[in-house]
């Protein structure tokens, strides 16, 4: 769990992701917060054997976050979930029913697909995804639906197994062509999707939008 000030929603998001029987360790890794994130963690740490805390000196990025994650984690499967409350951890069950059959290495969760419930936010974040997610496709040949998801989960040796470079939000194109040029078993799965406002906090913004457009260049032509 990647946290950047998130000290709002950081416990709450916490004990929902712990909810979840199949969860058997959660990784937080506070990016350099300015608030309460990384005091809150860690007390939660003192609470729970199964959550562990990392934290940046300086504020890297969501990227820079998930690359020390997954260099820490020991479990077989290893997700992405953000400590904004936008996607619900009860969707853990539909993630993680492809690698329970033994036919996938990735699972995308989707918020275009399926019937849950899907807050309406704002337009040109949705042409900017599909834009994104069609060119993605386009280049690495594979039919996703939500390129820009949070939620991914991988086989631990196959993250692991990823030289991740970019730091911010470019993180999304960049997985998406590395695991595509694997050749791995790559499924998508519905999930349900309660996005913020950039008052009620959300950061991504045009410039993470460009940003996604030059990785998804950069790691399908010129890599």
């Amino acid at each position: 769990m990647p946290a950047f000030n998130e000290e709002q929603t950081l416990q709450v998001a916490t004990e929902r992701i712990l909810h979840q029987d199949r969860v058997q360790e959660l990784l937080i890794v506070d990016d350099a917060s300015s608030d309460r994130t990384l005091e809150i963690a860690e007390s939660l740490a003192r609470k729970n054997p199964k959550i562990r805390v990392f934290k940046h000196e300086v504020n890297l990025g969501k990227g820079a976050a998930l690359r020390t994650g997954f260099q820490q984690a020991t479990s077989d499967v290893v997700g992405i979930h953000d400590a904004d409350l936008e996607y619900d951890p009860a969707d853990y069950k539909n993630m993680l029913e492809p690698f329970d059959k033994g036919v996938a290495d990735v699972v995308f969760g989707s918020r275009f697909i399926g019937s849950g419930p899907h807050r309406v936010v704002y337009f040109w974040h949705y042409v900017g995804n599909r834009f994104l997610t069609t060119l993605s496709n386009m280049l690495t040949n594979i039919n996703l639906t939500d390129m820009e998801t949070c939620f991914k989960f991988f086989k631990r040796e196959i993250i692991q197994s990823i030289n991740i470079k970019e730091n911010r939000f470019g993180f999304e194109p960049e997985i998406t062509a590395k695991v595509a040029k694997k050749k791995v078993r790559i499924y998508e799965v519905p999930v349900a999707y309660y996005g913020r406002t950039y008052e009620e906090g959300k950061k991504i913004n045009w410039k993470d939008g460009v940003a996604a457009l030059r990785c998804i260049l950069k790691y399908n032509l010129f890599r």
